[in-house]
Parts: structure tokens; C-alpha cells; sequence
């Protein structure tokens, strides 16, 4: 995807539903929170409209928002009200981006972001996240599900945009071997209820995640 592409998509997304919270962004964090602690270096890879920047933010953390678009990237500070540690448009793509960023990071986040490669080029996104993840560091990927009911609704909300929803196997894929050991995966319903049937989601919900946690140094892989 161009760079272009995402800035027209962003510049109509202003003030839209990506902004506000709700009950999928909600069960999110709850996944998240247990992770994080005052003082982390967070990668938000893909930041968009920077909503998860934010939270990373009320959680003490410091936040690197990363965003090829710079109509997100406006987006992205106004909510975090200017005040990440850096607003960044690198191409994550770019060897140099994993080796000049090389064990920056306690946690890389991405939400919304690895669906839009080819899977060719996913491992090596891939690659450059953990090239930037501290020994010890925790890589935490959110995606579509391809057996929800997203995968239908998808073209109408997103015109143009090129996405490959995720099923289990190849996500799971990316987050074993090359230095990563799975830690927790399975799926979100979005249902708008405070009590949703989760026990469908891991199946069956919009989303898709994966938490991996980068070996430490002189660990066996």
C-alpha cells in the first residue's frame, strides 16, 4: 500500500469512530494492561489514529507512534495531545528501520497493520519488529479474523484497501521461531455488551491476536 492511499483514507476518517472508544478497543486493553508497566518504550507499529498510542500513554509508558500516513499521524496528535516521544513516518519495510531501532523497545504494538502486506513480506515486517524489541520484550499483534463476519463487511467500509483477514495457523506462524515463543493468543467478539459470548470468539470474533515474547539474552530458543 502507498503512503497516498492511506492519506486519503485517513483525511476522510477524521473525527470518525477510530477516535472513540469502545467495546472491541476495550477488550483490547484488557489483553494489554497485564503486560505493562510505568517506564516502557512502546512501538505503536502502524499507530493510525493513534487511539492505542493514547492508552499506552495513561499507562506511563513512553510511545513512539509510527505511521506511514502523515494525515494519521496528525490524527494521531491530536489525540495523544503532542506529547509521544516521537512521531515517526520510517518505513517499517526498510532493513535499516530494524537496525537503526535495534532493542529500543519493551513492547511493539500493531493493530490493524500486518493484513495489509502480502504474506511474503509479512515475515519480513516481522523481522524489523523484533529486530526492535528489547531481550525480554513482548511483540503484540491484533488482525482481522478471517471466519468473521468482517471479512464480508470489509470491502464496503474500506474501499481500496488492500487486507488479507488472518486464520489461526499463519498468524501463530509469525509469532514462533525466529527468537519469539508464544505466550497467549485467541480471539475478541465486538459485540457492544459488557457480557459478550466470548467462548465464539476464538473462532469466530473480529479479531485475531498473538502475544510473543522475545528470548533473553543467553536463553535457549
Amino acid at each position: 500500500m502507498k503512503a497516498s492511499d492511506w492519506n486519503g483514507y485517513w483525511k476522510q476518517a477524521k473525527g470518525g469512530r477510530f477516535t472513540r472508544v469502545s467495546w472491541s478497543k476495550r477488550r483490547m486493553e484488557r489483553i494489554l494492561r497485564p503486560h505493562l508497566a510505568s517506564g516502557m518504550d512502546v512501538l505503536d507499529a502502524g499507530c493510525g489514529s493513534g487511539y492505542f498510542s493514547a492508552f499506552f500513554q495513561g499507562e506511563g509508558c513512553r510511545v513512539t507512534a509510527l505511521d506511514r500516513s502523515e494525515e494519521a499521524l496528525a490524527i494521531a496528535r491530536e489525540v495523544t495531545g503532542n506529547a509521544a516521544a516521537e512521531y515517526t513516518t520510517d518505513d517499517l519495510l526498510d532493513t535499516a528501520f530494524g537496525a537503526a531501532r535495534r532493542e529500543t523497545f519493551d513492547l511493539v504494538f500493531t493493530d490493524g497493520l500486518i493484513e495489509h502486506f502480502e504474506p511474503d513480506v509479512q515475515r519480513r515486517l516481522v523481522a524489523n519488529l523484533i529486530a526492535c524489541l528489547r531481550p525480554g520484550g513482548l511483540l503484540a499483534t491484533f488482525v482481522p479474523n478471517l471466519y468473521s463476519w468482517w471479512s464480508l463487511a470489509r470491502p464496503l467500509v474500506m474501499p481500496g484497501i488492500y487486507e488479507k483477514p488472518f486464520r489461526r495457523a499463519p498468524l501463530r506462524a509469525l509469532h514462533e521461531g525466529d527468537g519469539l515463543a508464544l505466550v497467549e493468543e485467541g480471539g475478541l467478539s465486538v459485540f457492544p455488551f459488557a457480557v459478550s459470548p466470548e467462548f465464539l470468539a476464538p473462532r469466530f470474533g473480529m479479531i485475531r491476536y498473538a502475544l510473543a515474547r522475545k528470548a533473553k539474552k543467553g536463553a535457549r530458543s
